[in-house]
This record gives C-alpha cells, sequence and structure tokens, in this order.
C-alpha cells in the first residue's frame, strides 16, 4: 500500500461505514502496488480518469487491465475480491468501495434498471466496463480536485459521489448509441479520444477544427460526428464546458486572482471570461469566490 511516497499518493476518504472514496495518483516514473482486503459484500467501481492499472486476483494468475477512460464494476458475492492493485506511472484512478447494504438504500426503487440489484441476480456475481461518460468525468474531477475547508469536505465528496452514482448508471437516451456503426472503428475512437486530450491540453489556444482533424488524421466531417457519439456535445461546446469547471476549480484555489485565471483557461480580457462564466454559472468570478468563501 502507498501514500505520498514521492510522486505517488493514496487519499482515502471514510464517507461513512461502508463507504469508501480512494484517488490514486502516480506521477512517478515506477509501478506502485496497492493491496487491500475487502469482503464480498462490497461494490468495487473504479474509474481510471488517464493511463492504466492492472486488477490480479487468485494470487497473480488472473488479472484483467482497467484501460485510460474506462471503468469496471466488480461485485461477488460468492467469493471475496480482495484488491490487488499495480498502477502504472502516469495514472490516475478513482474507486469507489460501497457495501451492498448500502447501495440498496440508494437504489432501492431502481432494482429492475440495475442488473445486479433485480431479485434474479441478488446472488451472482456481476462484472462491467464501460466508458467514463463525459460528465462523470467532470463530476471525478470535481471529487480529486476538492479544496473545499477540511471540515464540509466530506459533506461535498459525498454528495458529489452521489452525483457521479447517478449519472454513471443513468441510462443513455439512445440505447443504440453505443453500436453506431462508426464506434465499431476502434481506430476512429482512439483519434477521437486524441482530439479531447489536444484540446484540453492546449484550451488556452485550441487549434481550429481543420487543424484539429489534420493533427488526428480524421477529415472534419468524421471529427465531429464522431466527437458527437462519443462525448455527447460538439467539440468546442465540449471545451467550453471543461475550460469553465477547470477555472471554476482555480478560482476554488484561492491561489489565482480572476484575470489570471481567465488567461489561463484561454480568454485575454477578463471581460470576455467573465462573461463566459456566468453564462455558464449564472454568477460572476467574484461573487462565486465571495459566496464559496462564505
Amino acid at each position: 500500500m502507498f501514500k505520498n511516497v514521492g510522486e505517488s499518493t493514496l487519499d482515502e476518504i471514510v464517507l461513512e461505514d461502508g463507504f469508501y472514496v480512494l484517488h490514486f495518483q502516480n506521477e512517478s516514473k515506477d509501478v506502485q502496488i496497492f493491496e487491500r482486503p475487502i469482503n464480498s459484500t462490497f461494490i468495487q467501481i473504479h474509474f481510471c480518469l488517464r493511463g492504466n492499472s492492472k486488477f490480479l486476483f487468485n494470487d497473480s494468475t488472473y488479472a484483467f487491465d482497467v484501460l485510460d477512460n474506462r471503468s469496471i464494476l466488480l461485485y461477488n458475492p460468492q467469493r471475496t475480491l480482495p484488491i490487488h492493485l499495480e498502477i502504472q506511472p502516469k495514472t490516475t484512478l478513482v474507486s469507489l468501495l460501497i457495501s451492498i447494504e448500502k447501495f440498496h438504500s440508494l437504489f432501492s426503487k431502481e432494482s429492475g434498471y440495475i442488473p445486479f440489484l433485480s431479485d434474479e441476480n441478488s446472488n451472482r456475481k456481476y462484472y462491467d466496463d464501460t466508458e467514463i461518460k463525459p460528465t462523470v468525468s467532470i463530476v471525478l474531477q470535481q471529487i480529486i480536485g476538492s479544496n473545499v475547508n477540511s471540515s464540509i469536505r466530506k459533506l461535498y465528496v459525498k454528495g458529489k459521489v452521489y452525483e457521479l452514482l447517478s449519472l454513471h448508471f443513468q441510462k443513455g437516451e439512445n440505447v443504440e448509441g453505443e453500436y453506431c456503426p462508426f464506434l465499431v472503428d476502434e481506430q476512429n475512437v482512439i483519434k477521437i479520444r486524441k482530439a479531447k486530450e489536444i484540446i484540453i491540453d492546449r484550451m488556452s489556444e485550441p487549434p481550429s477544427l481543420q487543424d484539429l482533424a489534420n493533427e488526428i488524421g480524421l477529415n472534419i466531417k468524421k471529427l465531429k460526428e464522431g466527437f458527437k457519439q462519443i462525448y455527447g456535445d460538439t467539440v468546442y461546446s465540449f471545451l467550453f464546458d471543461y475550460k469553465m469547471e477547470h477555472a471554476r476549480r482555480l478560482l476554488e484555489s484561492n491561489q489565482y486572482n480572476v484575470n489570471e485565471v481567465g488567461i489561463k483557461v484561454g480568454y485575454s480580457t477578463s471581460s470576455h471570461f467573465i462573461a463566459a462564466f456566468k453564462k455558464k454559472f449564472g454568477t460572476t468570478p467574484k461573487k462565486y469566490i465571495m459566496s464559496f468563501n462564505n
């Protein structure tokens, strides 16, 4: 088990008995190992925001990967699934450990909606591997980037985890979307995800759609269609939401003034940043900081 080892950290938040959040951050050049006993009454949901990790079971005779931008859910009431995790360099992972009793209390009316809660599946193992939704990714970033006062941090994170669970299990409007012919081409999916990484990395000076398409090796039509299908939004609308969430976290850190935050997310004048922030959150950055500090 590691905790603040060099550039690797583990942050564990106990929300209540039977309900835990683990945040792993491995910025080192070495693989980090984390082990934790856990009994068969727990559901495990692991979100890999960046990099990749590997879970080992049965004395390392069985393993599976949690890849970049993927989440896995594990539940097996028939046997224990202790966590033995290999976390690769440059990896960010958030794990939720929640007892089945607690989970039932949250989703008691959703047993027909969530497969492993139905009566016929109540004593069966369940496994799921899905891509992290953009809405879920934003909430995960809010959880790991929270700089709220320590006395209320647990309450803040708990609220965000509830939001996270509701978004994670929410059915999309188009349940056939994942079978879209475009998404069958894994190479196109990789290129679209690369496009997302590029605009986030260069949010202060994002490339034009044509330059972005050229860089990832797709034409503009496929870039637009693919981005919309995978992330549910246009390229620049997604970037706007991401920039505003990033700006909000920077303001909450109290390390930068409004003008500095605006520049960091790509606004050359504070007035344009203030207008954009107000459009997104319904208040100005200054008023937001005041209400947050209060």
